[in-house]
């Protein structure tokens, strides 16, 4: 956060700290905009994303996976995907190797709707990426994804001293 700058190293800690903090609070204005365009609130919108996310890993979340992930209780899990159900958001599916185990999938609405709004991001992303060499980019991918296991990390030891029974998970 606050840190000295009397060296090179120093300066740069200070400044990339601040980019990133500055980079998640534009990260969720615009995930706030999309929200609010599509009657979601914050919670929906991290929803989404984790579906997003799993899928895009080959591993499609389940309720109970979801749940844990978003800190919510089973009856709250199932709120927020019957409402993102029937907004077209995502679908459920039955996992075919276990009938008894439900899959959240993108729903294609859903996904051409995040599509459309974020497009325009992505081909900023893709024109800033195209700036970095190879090796630059192995660097900022060791970089990015130790900072994102560091704060994981810390949202974990946050959500365990607060208090509270632990989620039941709901697999």
């Amino acid at each position: 956060m606050y840190r000295r700058r009397d060296t090179r190293r120093e300066l740069l800690v200070a400044e990339i700290t601040a980019e990133l903090r500055r980079y998640c609070v534009d990260a969720q204005h615009v995930g706030h905009a999309f929200a609010g365009q599509h009657g979601l609130n914050a919670t929906d919108l991290q929803a989404l994303i984790a579906v997003m996310d799993a899928e895009l890993l080959g591993d499609p979340i389940t309720p109970g996976r979801l749940g844990e992930h978003l800190d919510l209780s089973s009856g709250s899990v199932t709120a927020l995907v019957d409402r993102l159900e029937r907004a077209a958001h995502i679908r459920r599916d039955r996992d075919t190797s276990d009938r008894r185990r439900i899959l959240l999938r993108y729903a294609d609405q859903g996904a051409e709707l995040a599509m459309g709004f974020f497009r325009p991001f992505g081909e900023r992303t893709d024109r800033v990426m195209s700036g970095f060499r190879d090796d630059e980019m192995e660097v900022v991918y060791r970089f990015i994804t130790a900072m994102g296991a560091s704060l994981r990390e810390h949202r974990d030891e946050v959500r365990s001293t607060r208090g509270g029974s632990p989620r039941r998970r709901t697999d």
